[in-house]
């Protein structure tokens, strides 16, 4: 444990920061500016100081062998209860971990891919290509919209991301948009109550700080499923 909690902090501090995202410092009704934690962006919502961006250069990190017995992986595709038919969208879909797992359970469905990071997004168009994968789509976010038509997705997954969101009051509009009416949010995160999980502060969350940002963005949580090592498992509907 000590080894992975050793890793894990060293990536952080030497991922946290991606030079190709600016730090946009508009006045915004959203949004205050103070400094803070040197892992954060000096940009805070609701209370909350958000995090940098881990970089494209954390790629192999996010498929480490390791990551199935960490994280528990197949038990949170398990949780998602995903169909054949279901169009699942993962947001910072990074190198493509879930988002190819995700495709082999959701064969007659749609997989959008979707990341702000050119170099991510290569490495799976890359995969789907080499793997001949054929419902896989990617798709360029932006730092306010995911880029994805309205009611078209059955789920939306975001796997330790949405705490980087530079927007988040943007990002859940343009995903609440994107969602069917009866449509779910699987919002995973490192548990920020729990202070032995070997997260740096700013790249966890609670339960109740999840809560109170999903409900300004006119959603609710539906059920939070306490069965992976370290993550909350956070299921939001809409109000």
């Amino acid at each position: 444990m000590k080894k992975v909690a050793q890793t894990l902090f060293l990536i952080l501090i030497l991922l946290q920061w991606h030079p190709g995202i600016a730090q946009d410092k508009t006045p915004n009704a959203n949004y205050t500016y103070k400094k803070g934690d040197p892992s954060g962006i000096g940009k805070w919502y609701m209370g909350r100081e958000i995090a940098y961006v881990m970089g494209y250069q954390g790629m192999q990190w996010l498929d480490r062998p390791e990551r199935e017995k960490e994280e528990n992986t197949s038990t949170l595709l398990l949780n998602m209860a995903i169909e054949p038919e279901d169009n699942i969208a993962d947001i910072g879909a990074g190198s493509g971990y879930h988002v190819f797992k995700m495709a082999k359970l959701a064969g007659r469905g749609l997989i959008y891919a979707v990341d702000i990071q050119d170099e991510m997004l290569e490495e799976i168009n890359n995969r789907k290509e080499r793997d001949q994968i054929k419902n896989v789509r990617v798709i360029k976010g932006g730092e306010k919209n995911i880029n994805i038509a309205e009611n078209s997705l059955d789920k939306v997954l975001m796997v330790d991301v949405y705490h980087e969101f530079n927007y988040p009051a943007e990002m859940l509009f343009s995903i609440k948009k994107a969602l069917k009416a009866d449509g779910k949010l699987f919002l995973i995160e490192y548990r920020g109550e729990d202070g032995s999980v070997p997260i740096k502060k700013l790249h966890k969350m609670t339960e109740a700080q999840a809560i109170k940002e999903m409900k300004a963005a006119g959603l609710k949580l539906h059920r939070n499923i306490d069965n992976l090592p370290w993550q909350h498992c956070m299921i939001f509907i809409k109000n």
